[in-house]
């Protein structure tokens, strides 16, 4: 009886993880994250659902942020989100230098990058040159926010990932 429910659950394993793999590319990080996000959503469920250990619950909070923090590094969103505080116009006019092709200009609008400053104040001071134009800061910025975020990300699964049973 064991045996036949163990082959039933398997069939349901392969039918709900096929969207999954047939969307699968072996050329991006993007697609190890889209499987790695899919187990710990289904882990997550699991375990809280089953509750059979004291942290049950705690754990598949934390795997479901590790979800989020997964999408917010797949998207670049701290990579990005100094976007946010500017306006610029984005032109593309013939180039002189290359007859045939076009070349893109950037011309500033507004620009609110104090305000991106003031929401993460310890990033800001970690910036080497805060000498430079404002937007290369809000660039450095963005790319230490987006490193950290990653970290984070893995930091939370390796000090996590061995007690995530049931």
């Amino acid at each position: 009886m064991y045996e036949i429910q163990q082959f039933f659950k398997q069939i349901h394993n392969l039918i709900r993880w096929f969207p999954i793999i047939w969307k699968d590319k072996d050329w991006d990080d993007h697609y190890i994250f889209e499987i790695l996000k899919f187990k710990l959503k289904n882990q997550a469920e699991y375990i809280g659902k089953k509750d059979r250990h004291l942290s049950a619950k705690r754990d598949a909070e934390i795997m479901m942020l590790c979800v989020r923090l997964m999408d917010k590094v797949q998207d670049e969103y701290y990579e990005t989100e100094y976007f946010n505080y500017h306006e610029s116009e984005m032109k593309f006019i013939p180039s002189r230098r290359h007859p045939g092709s076009y070349e893109m200009v950037n011309k500033l609008i507004s620009e609110h990058y104090d305000n991106y400053f003031k929401k993460y104040p310890l990033i800001y001071r970690m910036v080497p040159d805060l000498q430079a134009p404002k937007e290369k800061i809000a660039f450095q910025m963005a790319r230490i926010n987006g490193e950290r975020a990653h970290k984070l990300l893995f930091t939370i699964l390796e000090q996590n990932i061995r007690k995530w049973w049931d």
